[in-house]
Order: structure tokens, then sequence, then C-alpha cells
């Protein structure tokens, strides 16, 4: 049986590889369709996907719950992030775009410090920026990252950890596929006013088709990981491992676009493995020390 800390991580690691598959899908297709109704078509797929795993897992009991001002004020944070993220897809290089985005973990844990008042500690914060510093490597920031557009990696990076703090506002009797829904939906519909106000709807080709099918499975899959990454798991454990989302994003590029990791890239991997690793040994030692003085106490 998985350790705690592991079975909060494991989710949140494929999470972020779920979501690079969706990112990918998305500027594969961005040359033929228009932003916007990428995002509705994608949104509409995945809002499909979603109902369905919910009926399948008997909770549609909770779709009354899908408007709860918490879980539409994710929603609306994934909106931000969603669109910073991808409107910049058309001028920045994705690796350039991830490795900006990695100062979210870092954002989460300040926010988890600040508002909740989760203990940190030197060490913790040490091994996370070097977690950051190994997706740096990974990423190789170019040309892109001087971009003005690189600014809205930034906002990407503030939504997304606004909206992982949020997570554990959401009420704990709530079903995870319905928490992802009410992300799903609001993209949809953001995606939609945006076509509407912004776009010419075009007859997309098949092939946007279908990686919007893929992308809005993908999504779904995200979202869903991502929450009950954040639920089982506290922030402090969780959150740096969203920077995994560096070294997915390698793979994709070797995968789809031909791009093969060079040696700065290898030793920025092993940072990430090594801090990522590292934290997991210590919040081990920190739930022992704590159980211990709960004991004595």
């Amino acid at each position: 049986m998985l350790p705690p800390a592991l079975r909060a991580v494991v989710p949140m690691v494929i999470a972020m590889g779920v979501f690079i598959g969706s990112d990918s899908a998305m500027k594969l297709a961005l040359g033929n369709t228009p932003l916007f109704q990428l995002v509705f078509m994608r949104g509409l797929a995945a809002v499909g996907m979603c109902l369905v795993l919910i009926a399948a897992m008997g909770q549609a009991h909770g779709l009354r719950r899908m408007f709860n001002p918490w879980l539409v004020a994710r929603g609306l944070c994934e909106v931000i992030a969603n669109f910073s993220f991808t409107f910049a897809l058309y001028f920045v290089a994705i690796a350039d775009l991830t490795a900006i985005a990695q100062t979210c973990p870092l954002m989460v844990l300040l926010g988890a410090w600040l508002i909740y008042g989760e203990r940190l500690g030197m060490l913790r914060i040490v091994l996370v920026i070097i977690g950051i510093v190994g997706a740096l490597l990974v990423a190789q920031p170019g040309s892109g990252a001087v971009s003005p557009y690189a600014i809205l990696a930034f906002i990407t990076a503030l939504a997304a950890a606004v909206r992982d703090l949020i997570t554990r506002k959401v009420p704990g009797d709530i079903p995870a596929p319905v928490v992802a829904l009410t992300v799903l939906v609001t993209l949809m519909l953001a995606g939609g006013l945006g076509m509407l106000a912004y776009e010419t709807p075009v007859m997309p080709p098949l092939s946007s088709t279908l990686l919007m099918l893929l992308a809005g499975g993908l999504l779904t899959a995200g979202h869903f990981l991502l929450f009950v990454a954040y639920r089982i798991g506290p922030a402090r454990t969780v959150a740096p491992f969203m920077y995994t989302l560096t070294i997915w994003a390698v793979l994709a590029g070797a995968i789809l676009f031909g791009e093969v990791p060079n040696a700065l890239a290898i030793v920025g991997m092993g940072l990430v493995v090594l801090a990522g690793l590292s934290i997991i040994l210590l919040d081990g030692r920190q739930r022992r020390e704590d159980a211990a003085l709960a004991a004595s106490a």
C-alpha cells in the first residue's frame, strides 16, 4: 500500500501529464480553428465525458451542488489560467511558457503559509526552489521568455495557485467529478461567449474535432486528479509536484515535435526528481514528529 504522501503525489503527477496532453492537442489544432472555438469544442467534449463519468459512478445526486460559490470561484480561476496559457501559445514556445508557469507551486506554498498557517520551514523552501531550478533547466527558456506575452504565463501561475488554494474550501461531501464538471462548464461557457463576441465560427476539419475530443477527455481526467490530489494531501506536499509539468512538456515535445532533451535538460530532470523525493521524505518525518507530539500531549 502506498504511503499517505505518495497517495497524494501520484494523482498530481499524472494530472500534470494529462494537462500537457490536452495543451498539446490544442496547439496542434490552433492552425486550423479559431482559439475560442477550440476552447468551446474542448469544453463541450469534456463536459459530455464528465457527465457520463458522473452517471457511471452513481453521483448524479451531486449535480445540484455544482454551483457552490467555491466551485464557481475555482472555475473562474481556471478560465483565467487556461485562456492566458492558450492565448500565449500563439506567441511563446510551450517550453518557455511551462517554465515560467512553474512559479505556481511556490505561490501555492506561500499562500498556504499566509492564509492557512501551514508550516513550511527553510529546508522545504530550498527544496522547492531546487525543483523550480530543475524545471527551468529542463525548459531552458529562450528568446520567447522575454516576449511581452510571457506575462501571460505569470498570470496563468497566479490564477492556478488561487484555484488550488480555494480547493480546501470546497465542502467535502461534493463528489470530485462534480467539482471537475463545474470547472469544465465554466470553461465551455467562457469559450462560447468569446467565440460569439470575437470570432466567426468555422466548420472545423476532422483532425481538429478529433483533437478536441482527445483534449476534452484529458482535461476531464486532469481536473479530477488535481482535485483528488489536494483533497487527500496537504498543499506543502502536493504543490511542489506541479513542476513535473515541465518534464511532461519535454516528453510531449520529444514525441510530438521531435525535440530531444540535451544534457542540461537531463540534469534538470534529476533535480526535479531529487527535490520531489526529498519533500516526500521530509513530509513523512514531519508527520511522525507531529504524531509523537500529539501522543506525548
